[in-house]
């Protein structure tokens, strides 16, 4: 039986580690190394975006590298899709798991996706989004620890 391709879902937790150093940097690189389809939402394109800016203006970052940081966002492995989560299952997971509203988002995105990519992997760092995620076996473990 042929392996299907993978289809991953990035959180921003996920692209953060992809674009800047941190205890996760490692397995993100890994899994945009993937061969795949890789989707990040407009909110996670805001959320990063926001954290770029932010490091800017802290002065946490030189213009060289919020510039790398911003096109690596842009040209990365992604596609970037237009899409939000279902009412209905907004709902429904928003009382089967206690997350914040950004990562119910994320959480009801994947799971709305999931009905066009059977295969949909939702990649987060976040603890609480990823035990949501491999509750609703959004979270693939075959792929998980690369």
């Amino acid at each position: 039986m042929a392996k299907s391709t993978p289809v991953i879902y990035w959180d921003s937790s996920a692209i953060l580690s992809a674009l800047f150093t941190d205890a996760y940097s490692k397995t993100a690189k890994k899994w945009a190394d993937t061969i795949g389809v890789h989707f990040i939402s407009t909110l996670a394109y805001a959320e990063v975006s926001a954290v770029i800016a932010r490091m800017k203006r802290e002065h946490l970052l030189a213009e060289t590298l919020v510039n790398a940081a911003f096109e690596v966002l842009t040209n990365g492995p992604w596609r970037r899709i237009f899409t939000w989560p279902a009412w209905n299952i907004v709902r429904t997971l928003s009382a089967k798991w206690p997350l914040r509203g950004a990562d119910l988002w994320h959480l009801a995105t994947a799971e709305t996706l999931r009905k066009d990519f059977s295969e949909l992997t939702l990649l987060t760092f976040d603890k609480r989004l990823k035990k949501a995620a491999r509750g609703e076996t959004l979270y693939n473990i075959r792929f998980a620890d690369l």
